[in-house]
């Protein structure tokens, strides 16, 4: 077998200029877009939700440019590559916690809510302790899931535009945030809705046309493409089998159960998902907008398939572990080998566009949930003029964003995994108990939402703190010392039910008292969509 050296020579170079050039267009475009977009955002509908003026075919394309992160592009494409059977179980893993998002509580929330998560919780609540809960909860999901991104970015930097120094990689994550910002600044809802859209074309055409590429390289024929991959692959046939990641390097199947439980349960529970079935009209339209979502991410998943096992056919194991990004260079890899430059070019801007879109939309959600919880309903007992609300959800933007960069810049190098199933598992630990207590609870009062929100937060917080991720592994965060007692790298398998018991415990021994009127008049609404 040629050596990864050997192969990178036989390649052309990829060239930093058209990397760059292709980005610049993309953000070109979209910045224009979105200024396009941002004619009427002085209302808190039109900045928090586009004035619900999206139908269902645009929000769905949306929705799933929203759920495809990087990591589904690709960290999934590199972890098939290298692991084989193991890798895909991400790809089924997300797909399913799409459809439990999607059939469990999606539509129950919109009809309920009005912009963010804690109009959903506080509905039959007392108002500000239960915002102000829902609040932490979901600035703490989104300063995670938006690290992990921003680190990404600049661990991409490297192999895309050939960027090694930590000044340069740092200087790129100050860029992208930078953009971000001003996304959400210009366009609100409207404009990063629009950014989401083109995103998840371009992301969705890329896929396609190096998946019929890869096809008719080998015949059309699938069985041709795993024989070349399993060739080439070090793990040889067992790269078809279970095994080739799971219960290997110390990682045990209680592991996998607890981090598959924590992304599954999790999607359910994440803010800025959840937030973008408030910018269609309807309960029709959410229910089209499933449908484009599903169909969407069901094709871009099949893709990834394709993809990763191309690459551990063309590209080889070897030299994907060998190149800066490491698993992740697997797809820009393959581009590079059977596209040449412009192809890198492409897929560099593809994989830039999938961070800057995904933060973007995080960087709304935490915006939204400090201004419309927080500053209008908690200082202002929901009283706040619509205009300043705005202006104070748009300074939160900056913060944000200054905040993730700083926090991409202090990441970029760590585990960040670690950090994007951090962000599932609070969501889960955090949010879910609360949300299905309280659409199908009678009995569910103010007490239990604060102790499922904060016990599922704290749990999750802690046993990660004093798990193998933090101290005392060869990976772990903080090298050279050992502080763990908690076995687990994901603590989804006991921060959740914890959560869920919290919640119960807190209900039955709380002194307040559940309003009957205020449930029935949620179900009503949550089940028919009248008021919302």
């Amino acid at each position: 077998m040629s050596t990864s050296v050997d192969l990178a020579a036989a390649l052309p170079e990829s060239n930093p200029i058209v990397n760059t050039a292709v980005f610049a267009l993309f953000v070109a475009i979209t910045l224009y877009v979105v200024y396009r977009a941002s004619t009427r955002n002085s209302s808190t509908s039109d900045y928090y939700a586009a004035g619900s003026a999206f139908n269902g075919r645009q929000n769905g394309i949306a929705l799933s440019g929203d759920f495809l992160s990087a990591a589904s592009f690709l960290g999934i494409a590199g972890a098939i590559a290298i692991h084989g059977y193991d890798g895909f179980l991400y790809s089924i893993g997300f797909l399913v916690a799409w459809l439990v998002d999607l059939l469990l509580i999606a539509e129950l929330l919109r009809n309920t809510g009005r912009f963010t998560m804690g109009d959903v919780l506080s509905f039959r609540m007392k108002q500000r302790p239960v915002r102000a809960a829902a609040a932490t909860s979901t600035l703490v999901i989104s300063f995670f899931y938006m690290l992990a991104q921003m680190a990404g970015a600049g661990g991409l930097v490297a192999l895309l535009l050939n960027i090694h120094g930590g000044f340069g990689q740092a200087l790129v994550i100050g860029v992208v945030g930078l953009i971000m910002v001003l996304y959400v600044l210009v366009g609100g809802m409207k404009g990063t809705t629009w950014v989401q859209i083109i995103k998840a074309t371009i992301l969705l055409m890329s896929g396609v046309l190096i998946t019929v590429f890869l096809f008719g390289k080998f015949g059309f024929s699938f069985s041709n493409l795993l024989s070349a991959a399993t060739d080439r692959s070090p793990l040889g046939e067992k790269l078809l089998e279970p095994g080739g990641s799971y219960g290997k390097n110390g990682t045990t199947k209680l592991d996998f159960i607890s981090l598959a439980l924590a992304l599954v349960l999790g999607a359910a529970a994440l803010p800025h998902v959840l937030m973008r079935f408030y910018t269609v009209p309807n309960s029709k339209e959410a229910r089209r907008s499933v449908v484009w979502a599903t169909s969407c991410m069901f094709l871009f998943y099949l893709c990834t398939l394709v993809i990763g096992f191309g690459a551990a056919a063309l590209v080889g194991a070897d030299e994907i572990k060998g190149a800066p990004g490491g698993e992740n260079s697997a797809a820009p890899l393959l581009a590079l080998h059977v596209g040449g430059t412009l192809l890198l070019g492409i897929i560099s801007a593809v994989a830039f566009a999938t961070i800057l879109a995904v933060v973007a939309g995080l960087t709304i959600t935490a915006s939204a949930s400090f201004a419309h919880d927080v500053y209008a309903n908690i200082f202002k007992r929901g009283k706040a003029d619509p205009v300043e609300e705005v202006r104070v959800a748009r300074l939160t933007a900056v913060v944000v964003g200054v905040l993730a960069i700083v926090g991409g810049i202090l990441a970029n190098g760590q585990n960040i995994a670690f950090l994007v199933a951090l962000a599932f598992a609070v969501a889960a630990s955090a949010n879910l108990s609360t949300l299905l207590y309280s659409l199908f609870w009678k009995r569910f009062n103010t007490t239990g939402t604060l102790w499922g929100i904060y016990g599922g937060l704290v749990a999750c917080l802690v046993l990660v703190i004093f798990s193998p991720v933090m101290s005392g592994a060869a990976d772990s965060i903080v090298k050279g010392v050992d502080f763990h007692w908690f076995p687990l790298k994901n603590p989804g398998l006991i921060s959740i039910p914890f959560s869920f018991l919290c919640g119960y415990l807190g209900t039955i021994f709380g002194r307040d008292k559940a309003d009957p009127a205020r449930h029935s008049e949620m179900e009503v609404r949550s089940l028919t969509g009248i008021g919302s």
